[in-house]
C-alpha cells in the first residue's frame, strides 16, 4: 500500500507487536533468513520501503507456491 504519512504503517505495527512482528526493508542484507524464519514459525513480516519492482526471490511467497512433500507443505524461497 502507499502511505505518504506512515499512518497504515503504524497502525500494522501496533496491531501486530503482541504477535512478534519483524520489520524488515528490502535491501536488507538479512531479508531472506529473515522471512524463512519468520514464515518458519508464523511470525508476521512488513516489508518497508519498497518500490515499483520486487526482488524475485519474493515471487514464491506472493504467488503461495507451496507443495506439498512427505505429508508437509513446502515453499522454495529464493535460489535454494
Amino acid at each position: 500500500f502507499v502511505d505518504p504519512q506512515g499512518q497504515a504503517n503504524n497502525w500494522i505495527k501496533n496491531l501486530e507487536r503482541g504477535n512478534g512482528l519483524k520489520v524488515v526493508k528490502l535491501n536488507d542484507g538479512n531479508l531472506l533468513r529473515t522471512l524463512e524464519n519468520c514464515i518458519r514459525v508464523g511470525v508476521p513480516v512488513l516489508l518497508e520501503n519498497v518500490g515499483e519492482t520486487l526482488d524475485p526471490a519474493l515471487d514464491p511467497i506472493l504467488q503461495k507456491q507451496v507443495y506439498k512433500k512427505a505429508g508437509r507443505l513446502l515453499l522454495k524461497l529464493g535460489d535454494t
